[in-house]
């Protein structure tokens, strides 16, 4: 693309965060970016719940939520329905979860970082080859 902006694959992105200070972050820096936040829930059964009446582009989630399950369970429940996640964590996560998430953000994260992860995502999502951004560790190869 010589001239313009490149068409955005994601648009409306589901949060799931356990923390409200983080989850409000998330809210207000994916606004800025022009993303629509479809909801901010902060576990595992309200996201499925929403996942049951909608389809967002794309999760971001936590690794660790509220209630006895886990992000790496809300991947597994995201790729069977065929929504990319993207973690968003301080946590090590275990290897299960590069075959579910398309990678993870560290936090703590600016939204410079957010901004381009989600860039990184987007160009994936459309077929194009991705260069990995600071902060940003990209689980899916260019051949998923």
């Amino acid at each position: 693309m010589l001239f313009g902006k490149r068409k955005r694959i994601v648009k409306r992105i589901l949060i799931v965060e356990d923390e409200p200070l983080t989850a409000f972050d998330n809210e207000v820096m994916l606004g800025g970016l022009g993303y629509d936040v479809v909801a901010t829930l902060d576990n595992f059964e309200d996201a499925i719940e929403r996942l049951d009446n909608d389809t967002p582009d794309l999760i971001l989630s936590d690794y660790r939520l509220s209630g006895q399950r886990t992000g790496l369970d809300l991947a597994r429940a995201a790729k069977n329905r065929g929504i990319p996640i993207l973690f968003a964590t301080g946590h090590s996560l275990p290897e299960e979860s590069q075959q579910l998430a398309l990678g993870c953000i560290s936090k703590p994260y600016s939204e410079r970082t957010l901004k381009a992860a989600l860039d990184a995502v987007n160009k994936h999502l459309a077929g194009e080859k991705v260069k990995t951004p600071k902060g940003f560790a990209f689980f899916a190869s260019d051949e998923d």
